[in-house]
């Protein structure tokens, strides 16, 4: 394995050619807003396009800070501004297969999935590309927070935007490698404030829309969403270090890594950490906050965006969205999956959840969390009667 190749510059699109047409996915938000008016003044023929996720029979509260009815309507008004066509896309049943359908299952096995990562892999950036290729357009292009870059061999790369707040490579790792090419990232060198000052410059109607932070589908809490899908099933709390019982639950499902709070342990003064799920026994193991450290993961459902032979030895992977990407040592990698050890023990990496590779501001590639099972001791039988629980 060798580093990546160097000397990569900036290219925030190939230069547009008459006539070239590119397919904008559009949200009804500001950034995909902007992302169609510059692709215009470059010179493309854009075609903007909404994927309507949401069912007929949509609940309250969900779809409704994107991907919902009154976004596809806003969507199209800024389409009408930006003086583009627009099409509303019916992606319905790829949604529910590819986002709603593996979020519930990720929990029913004490995994902790990431909808986003699914939606950008299997939907927008494969059943969107697909779509484009039917409608004659060449690249697809997204309001996505990611630079466009060429190397020196002519090959496209992503890089983390120039935002650092706003950065959305991690979602995009699963992104298939031979569909670089044809992806735009307009606004992947602005940074959030600017990108609201092109859209209030243009009078677009999206200019001051307040950005969506839940996930579209569920409603409320995810706790609550889940306890919808999943039944309860009454099990026992268990020391990891011990095995015996320190408290009661309703299902794996609604716990995760690392979590101490709302634990409802029978000692209730003592510090305890998520160690385990494990819904195969019913059991939630707890901690130490040392049990919770893992000095290294397991991946699959691996994705490169490089030659496997090119990925370096020593590099950066990013476990959670919003934690900074720490320093590991490939210790195995192939078509499947990888394994890595950390430079320094990461706090309660969640099963289910995404490790994004990087080589600087490069994206790698990356994979899917396996669970990392601890030596569990024989479980003890549970008391009797429960002790009293203090009041606080």
């Amino acid at each position: 394995m060798s580093a990546p190749s160097p000397a990569s510059a900036t290219v925030p699109a190939p230069a547009a050619a008459a006539g070239e047409r590119v397919l904008c996915a559009m949200s009804g938000g500001v950034d995909s807003s902007v992302t169609a008016a510059l692709l215009k003044d470059q010179g493309y023929q854009v075609v903007g396009a909404m994927m309507r996720f949401w069912p007929d029979d949509k609940r309250t509260d969900t779809f409704d800070s994107c991907c919902s009815p009154d976004a596809a309507y806003e969507a199209r008004r800024v389409a009408e501004q930006v003086g583009v066509p627009f099409y509303l896309l019916d992606y319905r049943e790829q949604f529910q297969r590819h986002i709603v359908g593996p979020f519930i299952d990720e929990y029913s096995k004490g995994r902790t999935p990431n909808p986003c990562v699914n939606c950008n892999t299997k939907v927008k950036f494969d059943e969107l590309v697909k779509k484009a290729k039917m409608l004659g357009c060449r690249y697809v292009a997204t309001g996505h927070y990611v630079k466009r870059v060429e190397n020196a061999r002519g090959e496209v790369e992503f890089h983390r935007g120039d935002d650092p707040r706003k950065d959305q490579t991690y979602f995009l790792w699963g992104t298939p490698r031979d569909a670089l090419p044809y992806i735009l990232f307009p606004v992947g060198e602005l940074e959030k404030p600017r990108v609201r000052e092109i859209a209030a410059e243009r009078g677009l109607l999206t200019a001051q829309k307040p950005e969506s932070q839940n996930i579209c589908f569920v409603p409320g809490k995810v706790q609550d969403f889940v306890a919808e899908h999943i039944p309860q099933s009454q099990g026992f709390i268990r020391e990891i270090s011990t095995g015996e019982v320190v408290g009661e639950h309703l299902g794996t499902q609604f716990y995760t890594l690392g979590q101490k709070k709302g634990l409802g342990l029978y000692q209730s003064h003592r510090v305890r950490h998520v160690v385990h799920l494990a819904p195969d026994t019913n059991t939630v193991w707890v901690g130490d906050y040392d049990d919770c450290l893992w000095t290294g993961l397991k991946a699959q459902s691996a994705n490169y965006l490089i030659d496997l032979t090119e990925l370096p030895e020593e590099l950066e992977v990013q476990v959670r969205y919003r934690t900074a990407p720490v320093k590991a040592r490939v210790i195995r990698a192939d078509e499947s999956g990888f394994e890595l050890a950390f430079q320094d023990p990461q706090f309660a990496v969640a099963p289910g959840q995404s490790a994004v590779l990087y080589a600087g501001p490069r994206l790698l590639g990356g994979g899917l969390i396996e669970d990392h099972v601890p030596t569990l001791p024989e479980p003890k039988a549970p008391p009797k009667k429960r002790p009293a629980v203090l009041l606080s």
